[in-house]
C-alpha cells in the first residue's frame, strides 16, 4: 500500500473510534469520565493528520500520527490500570482524589451535585473482560502500527 492509503486508513480508524465513543455516550447513555475524554483528543488529531495526509502524504505527517496514537495508548493503558486498581491517581474522577474526599456526606448524597461525577476508576462497560479504555489502548497500538507502516511506505505506487 502507498503512504497516502495507509494514512487514510489510520485516519479513518481514529474516526471510527471517535464515532464509537460518541455512540456509547449519546446512544448508549454511558457518560465519559475525564480520562475517557482525554483519550478522544489524540484520535481527533489523528483524523486531522489523516485528512491533511490525503493531500500531502509526507513522512512527517505519518510520524506525527504514530506519535498521537502512542500518546493515546499511554493514556488508555494508564486508565486501564486505574480501573483495575493497579495504581491510584489522585484525580478528581477517582475515588482516591482529594476533591471527592473534601466533599461532605450531604454533598455526596445531593443528587444535584453527584450527577455530574463520572468515576475514572469504575468500569462502565466491558467486553471479554476488557473495558472501553483497554479496547481503545489496543486499537491505538494497531493504529500506531499503521501510521508507522505509512511512514515507512513509498509516497506513491
Amino acid at each position: 500500500m502507498t503512504r497516502g492509503t495507509l494514512i487514510a486508513l489510520a485516519g479513518l480508524g481514529s474516526a471510527a473510534m471517535l464515532l464509537a465513543a460518541f455512540g456509547f455516550q449519546y446512544l448508549g447513555g454511558l457518560a465519559p469520565c475525564a480520562m475517557c475524554l482525554w483519550q478522544r483528543w489524540p484520535h481527533a488529531a489523528a483524523m486531522v493528520l489523516g485528512a491533511v495526509g490525503l493531500a500531502l502524504p509526507h513522512v512527517a505527517l505519518a510520524a506525527l500520527g504514530a506519535l498521537s496514537m502512542a500518546v493515546n495508548a499511554g493514556i488508555a493503558l494508564t486508565h486501564t490500570g486505574v480501573e483495575r486498581g493497579w495504581w491510584v491517581l489522585n484525580l478528581s474522577c477517582t475515588s482516591g482524589s482529594e476533591d471527592l474526599g473534601a466533599m461532605s456526606a450531604a454533598d455526596l448524597l445531593n443528587p444535584e451535585i453527584g450527577t455530574g461525577i463520572v468515576m475514572c476508576d469504575e468500569v462502565a462497560w466491558q467486553m471479554f473482560g476488557l473495558s472501553m479504555a483497554s479496547w481503545n489502548g489496543i486499537a491505538s497500538l494497531v493504529l500506531m502500527a499503521i501510521w508507522i507502516a505509512a511512514a515507512r511506505a513509498r509516497a506513491t505506487a
